[in-house]
């Protein structure tokens, strides 16, 4: 992972878009099937966008019909924290960026079974895009 960046509120909102500061920061969730990487299928590592941390691939991403990109597992456990999240009068469990601390979304216990049964539900304007290479044909 980066170093933890230390930055102040003005720096963060004048770095993000207005619904990234509101998602990453103030814990907001965009609207289901409005993101740009719900329905994305390029083989890709996804990362933070508020500090540029991979956090998941696109082999570990599936269509979960919520219109939120959704994934089996993170690309790497130590690049995520899961916080306890009791907040709009149920229990859920948030994805938080453990490099720069961005609220990502919620993980369920909803997911592929065959695939251990997690759905990281992340929000599309909390992540960046990183298309991999492709291999040259011969």
């Amino acid at each position: 992972m980066t170093d933890k960046p230390i930055k102040s509120d003005e720096q963060w909102r004048q770095e993000l878009t207005p619904e990234q500061y509101q998602v990453l920061r103030g814990k907001g969730t965009e609207r289901p099937f409005s993101g740009a990487y719900w329905d994305a299928h390029d083989d890709a590592v996804y990362k933070c966008a508020g500090c540029g941390t991979q956090l998941f691939r696109s082999d570990e991403k599936f269509d979960s019909g919520t219109g939120w990109p959704s994934f089996t597992e993170p690309k790497n456990l130590e690049h995520v924290e899961l916080r306890s999240d009791n907040s709009l009068f149920t229990r859920r469990t948030e994805v938080v960026c453990k490099n720069c601390d961005a609220h990502l979304g919620h993980v369920f216990e909803d997911g592929p079974a065959e695939a251990g049964g997690m759905r990281y539900c992340i929000n599309g304007c909390a992540l960046d895009f990183k298309p991999l290479p492709q291999p040259r044909d011969s």
